[in-house]
């Protein structure tokens, strides 16, 4: 031990000699062998802040990739490019061209400009859209099946919202009912026939714009409420006014359809005693549960 530690009491010297070998270009093992150093902390101690002669580095695989992910990054290339380009990860293009000027960003034209913005902002509503209809998926499941008291209340409520209604200083006791959402028509259609109205005592008119196509409107509805198109009463023309800013002008625009009652006046009397029974019922409720 008292040996060893004699070996390197003069350390200095020591370094001066190992320097001046690693610039003669000896590898570690060399200086080792000729400077008899055995304990390799001491030969770290000796060469430290002395890079390794060229001859001793071992070939790097990626020393090519990297110097071209450096020309690309001179030429103003992007890190996605030259990751596209080079197949390597974006933290490797990071650490090797890190050194180097950040190329300037290319001004865009107004029209890219809105391209990109528009991109960004179709998939925002891409995302809306998916969450809307699970919203409306999941909402649907708790509905449950339909009683036949829940249809009849509902079928109440919307008669008195979309129907035809007596006024006092205008008596008119009928029962007609007009809307252009086919799932609304079904829905009466089903209220309908819960309150046992003979089929015999229905009439349909389809009421719609002069400028659509009323044949094919005409065949949609009487397709839906399952007649003929024969079967229907004249169709009401709406006049166009072209200062109007109407949405409805795709090929999916039938107008509305109108479903009279025929000798209703009964029966529009007890949907209003009904309509008056549902608003009692529910001021009521509501008397009760006030604190």
């Amino acid at each position: 031990m008292a040996r060893s530690q004699n070996k390197y009491a003069d350390f200095e010297g020591l370094r001066e000699r190992a320097v001046a070998l690693r610039r003669e270009g000896l590898s570690r093992c060399q200086i080792r062998d000729r400077l008899h150093v055995d304990n390799n902390d001491i030969l770290n101690r000796l060469l430290e802040g002395e890079p390794p002669p060229e001859w001793t580095k071992r070939p790097n695989a990626k020393d090519d990739v990297r110097e071209r992910a450096r020309e690309l990054r001179l030429q103003g290339w992007t890190y996605d490019r030259i990751q596209v380009e080079l197949g390597c990860s974006k933290s490797s293009i990071s650490l090797w061209v890190r050194d180097l000027p950040k190329p300037e960003r290319p001004a865009r034209t107004r029209q890219e400009a809105s391209a990109i913005a528009r991109r960004g902002w179709e998939a925002k509503l891409q995302v809306r859209e998916e969450d809307r209809r699970r919203t409306k998926r999941q909402a649907a499941t708790e509905t449950g099946e339909l009683t036949d008291r829940e249809l009849f209340v509902v079928g109440v409520a919307l008669y008195w919202a979309e129907g035809a209604k007596s006024k006092p200083y205008s008596r008119r006791e009928r029962v007609s009912f007009i809307n252009s959402d086919p799932d609304v028509i079904s829905l009466f259609m089903a209220w309908l026939r819960l309150l046992r109205v003979d089929p015999a005592c229905l009439r349909f008119a389809v009421h719609i714009h002069e400028t659509a196509d009323v044949t094919k409107a005409e065949a949609f509805w009487a397709d839906h409420v399952g007649i003929e198109p024969a079967d229907l009463m004249k169709t009401t023309l709406k006049r166009h006014n072209p200062r109007t800013n109407r949405k409805n002008l795709n090929e999916n625009y039938r107008g509305c359809l109108r479903v009279d009652v025929r000798r209703g006046a009964d029966l529009y009397r007890r949907i209003e005693g009904w309509w008056y029974g549902i608003v009692g019922a529910a001021s009521a409720a509501d008397l009760e549960n006030r604190t």
